[in-house]
């Protein structure tokens, strides 16, 4: 695979999509990792959504019973934040009413929380994340906007930032929680938040900075699919698509204008090709342990086009390898010997052909995508893909790597062998790479078991029925083989040895 020859560097205030709305971040491109990132100052906020000022209430703490009320909180620090309706999954009467929840800490992840606040901060002890699947979100009773009062008794009301993290990694296997849903914050930690929802897995620290309302969200590049147009349809080119290599996480980042996009797509195209040359050398390594060791000589992410049953196109993400003798596809990114292992669908090189590498129309964005697509013989008959890549480069190197991987099949497999039916006669059909096509007795008993023989110059034409007949014409009349399978497999190795040759003689003239 071709690789870049330096990583890109690039850095600017965009927007991401999360919980269906366009949301600023503060977006940075480094040599791995596309990391966004929240600046969630409170006076910051409050002035960029309209705010006249970060203005502090005590009242919406809920009253000196609490022993809260000496600390302040903010007020509307979202625009319109103030009076509006509760989430749909908080309970009715949740605000300012103390609760109780026990929460069974797990041994790897602990409770599965972050929180803010502190004395230090003026602020009460804040529940300002919670991780999907772990031992909180299990109990389907905590919420991000929840004020920590105590932690297995032990008062936290006055706690700082430090001490509520002790107190709560000390608490046992069993902890058992005392809260108060705050409203009046919730739009803080529902915009922080989200960031952990646009998924790689749980990256931010569990215990957030106790000084900062800066949060970060770190997205690996190695393996992500970048493309347009396939979650989210936007004519003007001003979206680009990442996603995670299991295909269950994704950004998408909104710029300015289609300049500044394809300016951004580059860059990100340019560290990911860099980092996809890296990993095939470790995927290599992998593979060379494997009990059928493969080369992969090339991989990444595709679109392929799906028709549904009214005939309209749509593009699905698909992981494609490439080894010295197959074409792999998977639904997620590989990492393990047992995922390579497994792929939903492969294809023998040496049975596959590029039939169009080019632009195609595409109705839905009404604007040309690059496309290229491919045919497989298979016992089933032909099976059709068509690819989609996102850039000019791509386009050609998949079809170069198609083309020259089953070229490099012939070279390598050099013979093909079937049992075929002819003139009522069991036999072999033997078609090699050098030699042509032998027809043999199916009798290992057999003197002279050789039938005929005709060089590759001698062929002038093949034929079958796509169910089990094929005919073979050198110029003598017609050879008629009963293959009792489909024929394509056959057709197909036939011509790519006839390609590969042409090719060869090509190079050599």
């Amino acid at each position: 695979m071709a690789a870049a020859a330096a990583s890109i560097s690039r850095s600017g205030l965009y927007e991401v999509y999360f919980r269906q709305q366009w949301c600023w971040v503060y977006v940075s491109l480094t040599e791995e990792s596309l990391v966004l990132t929240l600046d969630e100052n409170p006076d910051v906020s409050a002035s960029a959504n309209g705010v006249s000022n970060g203005v502090i209430d005590e009242k919406c703490i809920g009253g000196p019973q609490d022993g809260l009320s000496s600390q302040p909180m903010l007020r509307n620090v979202v625009a319109g934040a103030s009076g509006s309706s509760l989430p749909p999954h908080l309970p009715d009467g949740i605000t300012g009413q103390k609760r109780v929840v026990k929460v069974i800490k797990e041994e790897a992840n602990g409770l599965g929380i972050s929180i803010k606040g502190g004395k230090e901060n003026k602020m009460p002890i804040l529940i300002s994340k919670i991780f999907k699947s772990m031992a909180a979100d299990k109990t389907e009773k905590l919420y991000v906007g929840d004020a920590i009062l105590s932690v297995n008794g032990e008062d936290l009301r006055d706690a700082t930032h430090d001490e509520a993290v002790k107190a709560l990694k000390k608490a046992g296997k069993e902890v058992t929680l005392e809260v108060k849903y705050l409203r009046e914050v919730t739009p803080y930690f529902k915009k922080n938040s989200a960031l952990s929802e646009i998924g790689w897995g749980p990256q931010e620290f569990k215990d957030d900075s106790k000084n900062s309302w800066t949060e970060s969200k770190p997205i690996p590049l190695k393996l992500c699919y970048l493309c347009r147009n396939i979650n989210m349809v936007e004519p003007e080119k001003r979206t680009i698509e990442l996603h995670s290599p299991d295909a269950k996480s994704s950004c998408i980042l909104r710029f300015p204008d289609a300049a500044i996009t394809l300016d951004w797509f580059n860059a990100i195209y340019s560290n990911i090709v860099l980092l996809t040359a890296m990993t095939v050398i470790e995927a290599n390594q992998i593979m060379s342990t494997a009990p059928n060791q493969r080369q992969i000589e090339h991989m990444g992410w595709l679109s392929e086009q799906l028709v549904n049953e009214q005939g309209n196109p749509s593009w699905k993400a698909v992981f494609v390898a490439l080894t010295d003798q197959d074409m792999l596809l998977y639904d997620t990114a590989p990492w393990s010997k047992e995922e390579w292992a497994t792929p939903f669908q492969s294809h023998s090189l040496l049975a596959t052909r590029l039939v169009h590498s080019g632009r195609q129309y595409n109705p839905v964005t009404e604007s040309d995508v690059l496309t290229f697509g491919t045919r497989s013989g298979t016992r089933q008959g032909i099976d059709t893909h068509i690819f989609r890549v996102e850039t000019q480069r791509d386009l050609a190197n998949w079809s170069r790597a198609l083309v020259q991987g089953a070229h490099g099949a012939a070279v390598l497999v050099k013979e093909v062998t079937c049992l075929a039916m002819w003139n009522r006669q069991e036999t072999k059909l033997q078609v090699h790479y050098e030699n042509g096509f032998t027809l043999v007795k199916d009798d290992e008993l057999a003197k002279n078991s050789i039938l005929w023989h005709y060089p590759f110059e001698k062929l002038r034409m093949t034929a079958d029925d796509g169910h089990r007949l094929l005919w073979l014409d050198f110029g003598e009349g017609e050879q008629e083989l009963d293959l009792r399978t489909c024929p394509k497999p056959i057709v197909f190795v036939i011509h790519t040895f006839l390609s590969a040759k042409v090719s060869r003689l090509g190079l050599l003239a």
